[in-house]
């Protein structure tokens, strides 16, 4: 196929997140249906893409602006304080366009060839089984969690382990099915985050996935390709998810807040926006967001400087990055369980938003993102000596 460019104009990043700020209302007040539909309309969907935020990360030979992470990651921020499962189906959908950038360009040509709108969806979990043939692949299975699926008719990304002989696993892929190619199963009931719609999918049969439609999601290696594009993929998507979540919390802060300042005792005179204990849990919870925040930017900004250097991001720094991200659903977590409690007995009630941002977070800290017990642990070895466990960062070197 030809060369595609797509000529544009391109918002700049502040626009981008005016934008984001400006949907916070029409997203809080659609979030209770968007839960009982178990899905997030194609209005929504639509308004994103009107907005231009799946361009952000899209490259721009198929019309998208080719910014850096770091802007996705600020609307996403915005978006969360709104409509959960809403601000969840962008981060998923999105993080999409970014991969086509380190992708082989055939791939990003059959998808958005005609229409540089078309949503592709994913499951990363390695679930597929696997086996290497001339000119690509083939691969059967089911995966879970497959969030915004429905809203993507450009197919999908599916995980899957290779072995070798010995069944060591040699990489993990990506790999990019077509949606005639698989079927989605509506199984998705959750405690929070209920309006992702984040079906299962199955595959119909053994398909075949070209050469060109998949990628290994462990190697890191610097491509000829622009900088945004030359950052490692796991960092880059754990980035995604800890910034939505961050959107969740500060979503419960701007709800928690709006109740309480003109909220009465009951029991004594007085307000509870007057009461120490309730000042000093909100002060602390916004402490863990803020810093939550400034840890998740300052790793895209200082990863962001190695790659426009021309520079892998280096090991020693990239294992600190996973931690920094993967601790972000803690804190949020944390921080909204502190402000929960002093919400009251009002609190429970299903008809208080306060308990749908809450459960949004539960359900986003056990995301195997936000894993920071295993990657605590994993920091702590790197540091007295002991390496990084392979597949994690690059591939295995076996003996």
């Amino acid at each position: 196929m030809g060369q595609i460019e797509h000529v544009i104009a391109i918002p700049s990043a502040e626009e981008l997140i005016a934008r984001a700020q400006a949907m916070i209302p029409a997203l809080r007040e659609q979030a209770e249906a968007v839960e009982e539909a178990r899905s997030v309309p194609a209005a929504t969907i639509q308004a994103f893409k009107d907005a231009g935020f799946f361009r952000i990360l899209q490259p721009t030979r198929w019309g998208g602006y080719a910014m850096s992470p770091e802007v996705f990651y600020r609307v996403l921020m915005e978006l969360g304080r709104g409509c959960p499962s809403s601000a969840w189906n962008l981060m998923i959908l999105g993080i999409h366009q970014w991969e086509f950038g380190k992708f082989d360009q055939r791939a990003g040509d059959e998808v958005w060839g005609a229409d540089p709108d078309i949503l592709v969806a994913s499951s990363y979990a390695p679930c597929a089984k696997v086996r290497k043939v001339e000119g690509g692949w083939m691969i059967s299975g089911q995966w879970p969690t497959s969030s915004g699926s429905e809203h993507a008719v450009g197919g999908a990304f599916l995980g899957g382990r290779v072995l070798d002989e010995q069944g060591n696993i040699v990489d993990v892929r990506a790999f990019l099915v077509r949606r005639e190619d698989y079927e989605l199963i509506d199984d998705w009931y959750a405690v929070g985050l209920a309006g992702t719609g984040s079906r299962s999918l199955r595959l119909l049969g053994e398909t075949f996935v070209p050469a060109h439609r998949s990628h290994s999601i462990v190697e890191y290696k610097l491509g000829d390709t622009v900088a945004s594009y030359r950052l490692p993929f796991n960092q880059i998507f754990y980035g995604s998810v800890s910034a939505v979540i961050i959107g969740f919390a500060n979503g419960m802060v701007d709800l928690f807040v709006e109740h309480m300042v003109p909220r009465q005792n009951v029991f004594v005179t007085g307000s509870p926006a007057q009461n120490p204990f309730v000042q000093e849990k909100l002060g602390n919870a916004v402490l863990l967001i803020r810093s939550a925040r400034a840890r998740v930017l300052q790793c895209i900004q200082e990863s962001m400087g190695y790659a426009e250097r021309g520079q892998l991001v280096p090991l020693d720094q990239r294992v600190h990055y996973f931690l920094d991200n993967q601790a972000v659903a803690r804190d949020c977590f944390s921080a909204a369980h502190m402000i929960f409690k002093k919400s009251s007995a009002r609190g429970v009630f299903l008809r208080n938003p306060l308990q749908r941002q809450l459960r949004a977070l539960l359900v986003a800290a056990n995301h195997i993102t936000q894993n920071e017990d295993d990657t605590s642990a994993m920091l702590g070895g790197f540091l007295l000596g002991q390496g990084v466990p392979p597949g994690v960062f690059e591939l295995p070197q076996l003996q």
